[in-house]
């Protein structure tokens, strides 16, 4: 019998599809796919239910079969695609009611929930979750905890583990477990619950997480800080984090990256045409909090990014700050536009690092003769560092991977990490081995095995070297 036919006798026959069924090849890539990034699976399983997924972990385990989990395939990294058959099993149907609790500011969410739709319950309830990954709208919460996601509001709210209080996961050779719960503190044992989270699917299977919410700030207003150069950008943040201030956000554009998409900022908000032709770097801040509390702070941080600025805007209306952040999510579309395509690469380093790293990436660029771009998420020092290139043309597919590869050595020469959000999946294995020490990595595969012993879980991807 086939796996799927076998799949089908434990979840029934709408829950499994074939590997060679034309639907299957929704789930044999992610976001990964224009770099010929595409696997091959044997099945597709759809579980409704944690036992369900347990109990395809459970079969796969039987038949020594590899196990791929999935969630809403928005990742970067190649981590939900199969490298060479078995079953992707999708977190897709396991959903159901988010039990929120408001006076407890706690939440039990199905790992199948869109981050949108959390995101909105959440506000219904007068509460907040923090982290805002970009495809928040296709993006599943199992995954979000898997890759330990981030966004821009991770410099004041943190990645997703900061939010996990407790999980419920299927585990080898096909059990459910459950780590933490609606607590604020636990530290009865090892934090297993820590090493799930950011595992991107190699040590089980994210069926569900309890969550702490905090009250919805009430206020949420922006500055934005436009910069004749480089510098003086950097120079604006190092500001803001000297003076002690906390907004909620603090990005930032370089030149190329404002070039290519400033246009649709302008003509979303015209008062801020005065730098448009000059303006080489730019800084948006938000301060967040009670409405004097976000008032005071967003004065604050006028003050401190107007050291060497061109000028400093402080949108007020409801529209105007929708906007803002709608041309802030649209800006990895506009750069990939301009050539067809891009590489880009969450790296890492220390803030006082981060003009240094900025001018590393233009050499780099150079070097393989590539035009570059950065943006991202300045509080954290998490650049999004970027080659754009002509997706049709496989020798600049090339050069834009030997050159992401000099992006990794940066950030470890600079004492940072070569992943701040995307995680490690398939395009970065073996990334790690630039980073850690020989006693780190041999950690890392030990408990890569205690977890999976027969390494059928999510197999080649996250290794440390």
């Amino acid at each position: 019998m086939t796996v799927a036919r076998e799949l089908e006798g434990l979840l029934g026959p709408d829950a499994v599809i074939d590997g060679a069924d034309g639907r299957a090849g929704t789930y044999l890539s992610d976001a990964t796919e224009w770099r010929a990034i595409r696997g091959r699976a044997d099945a597709i399983a759809l579980p409704a239910t944690a036992p369900d997924a347990a109990g395809v972990l459970r079969w796969c385990y039987e038949h020594d079969v590899p196990l791929v989990p999935r969630g809403g395939g928005s990742g970067f990294a190649g981590g939900a695609v199969p490298l060479d058959g078995g079953v992707v099993l999708s977190t897709e149907r396991l959903v159901g009611p988010i039990r929120i609790d408001p006076g407890q500011w706690r939440a039990l969410v199905p790992a199948g929930t869109v981050t949108a739709h959390l995101h909105r319950r959440a506000r219904e309830n007068g509460l907040f979750f923090g982290p805002d990954p970009g495809a928040s709208e296709q993006s599943l919460l199992g995954g979000n905890v898997a890759t330990n996601a981030g966004g821009p509001h991770t410099f004041k709210y943190g990645v997703t583990g900061h939010w996990v209080t407790g999980l419920q996961a299927a585990v080898a050779p096909g059990e459910l477990i459950r780590l933490g719960g609606p607590v604020r503190k636990d530290v009865a044992g090892y934090d297993l619950l820590s090493l799930l989270v950011g595992s991107e699917g190699t040590l089980g299977v994210i069926t569900s997480a309890w969550l702490r919410l905090i009250p919805a700030p009430e206020a949420a207003l922006p500055v934005v800080g436009f910069y004749p150069d480089l510098s003086s950008g950097c120079r604006a943040v190092a500001n803001v984090m000297g003076g002690g201030l906390i907004p909620a956000t603090l990005e930032f554009l370089d030149e190329a990256t404002l070039r290519t998409s400033i246009g649709a900022l302008i003509g979303a908000l015209p008062e801020l045409a005065g730098e448009k032709d000059t303006a080489c770097f730019l800084v948006i801040g938000e301060a967040d909090g009670r409405q004097d509390e976000a008032e005071a702070l967003r004065s604050e941080l006028v003050e401190a990014m107007g050291d060497g600025a061109l000028g400093v805007h402080a949108p007020t209306a409801r529209h105007e700050v929708a906007a803002l952040w709608r041309w802030r999510g649209g800006v990895s579309m506009a750069v990939a536009a301009q050539r067809g395509g891009k590489l880009s690469e969450d790296i890492v380093v220390p803030v006082d690092q981060l003009e240094a790293a900025l001018r590393a990436v233009q050499e780099i660029g150079a070097r393989h003769d590539l035009p570059t771009c950065c943006w991202g998420h300045a509080g954290d020092g998490n650049l999004h560092a970027t080659f754009m290139l002509d997706r049709s043309e496989r020798a600049e597919v090339e050069r834009a991977e030997a050159a992401s590869h000099e992006l990794f050595d940066l950030a470890v020469r600079l004492g940072g990490s070569v992943s701040g959000e995307h995680g490690i999946g398939l395009v970065k294995r073996g990334a790690l081995e630039r980073q850690w020490e020989p006693a780190a990595l041999r950690l890392h595969e030990q408990v890569k095995r205690m977890f999976d012993p027969k390494g059928l879980l999510n197999p080649g991807k996250k290794l440390a070297r």
